[in-house]
């Protein structure tokens, strides 16, 4: 069986080796860089399939190397941080990332989640063939079957099934639902979610295509 490679960027030393042991025992080829300066070379000169990013770095910061990496590729991005507040403001960066985690974490959440990654992107084709959107005629339909949507729940679909796996924060998703600057409550779109999910799940009762992600927003799962 063919190992998946993973780069594990991260200045703490031993907390970097820890997670190599842990992803080596998963059946992973990790791989570890401390400084952020040398992360886009190694990328660029490497196959990789994810990588675990740190987002205080020596050299170059976790959110710059991020933005970088997406101008010239869609490998699977673990950002990691330190300060749980601090995700909000990464997803209002929209910087591309996967995933968010929040220091201190289990090494075995972290393989999980990097796998849980995996799984969603290695099979992005799946989805786009059961959840299908038209833009002019302001219609969906999830395997095959029609769904009866207001143009706000298709507003509320669209981002989310253009990039599955993405965390989409509430804020996010209230901007492309309405495009004046009204203010829009939580509640309002969790309410909607709430409608949407039901609409989905009528027609595939077995499948939860949209995740609520504790304390962040929601994503599309592909699985």
């Amino acid at each position: 069986m063919q190992q998946n490679s993973i780069l594990i960027v991260e200045d703490q030393i031993k907390l970097a080796q820890l997670l190599a042991d842990y992803f080596s025992q998963s059946q992973f080829q990790p791989h570890c860089l401390h400084d952020g300066n040398e992360v886009i070379p190694w990328v660029k000169a490497h196959q990789v399939d994810a990588i675990v990013l740190d987002v205080m770095l020596p050299g170059k910061d976790g959110m710059q190397i991020c933005k970088e990496i997406r101008q010239f590729s869609n490998v699977p991005i673990l950002m990691v941080t330190a300060r749980v507040e601090e995700i909000d403001r990464l997803l209002g960066l929209e910087l591309g990332a996967d995933d968010y985690i929040c220091k201190p974490f289990s090494p075995r959440e972290v393989v999980a989640r990097v796998k849980a990654v995996l799984r969603r992107t290695q099979t992005v084709e799946a989805p786009s063939k059961q959840l299908e959107l038209d833009d002019e005629r302001y219609q969906a339909s999830y395997n095959g079957q029609t769904l009866a949507l207001t143009a706000v729940e298709f507003q509320l679909l669209k981002p989310l099934s253009r990039e599955p796996g993405r965390i989409f924060s509430r804020e996010q998703l209230m901007r492309s639902m309405y495009n004046d600057d009204r203010i829009v409550s939580d509640r309002t779109i969790d309410s909607h979610i709430k409608k949407l999910r039901k609409k989905l799940t009528d027609i595939s009762p077995d499948q939860e295509l949209i995740q609520s992600v504790y304390g962040v927003g929601y994503r599309l799962i592909n699985e």
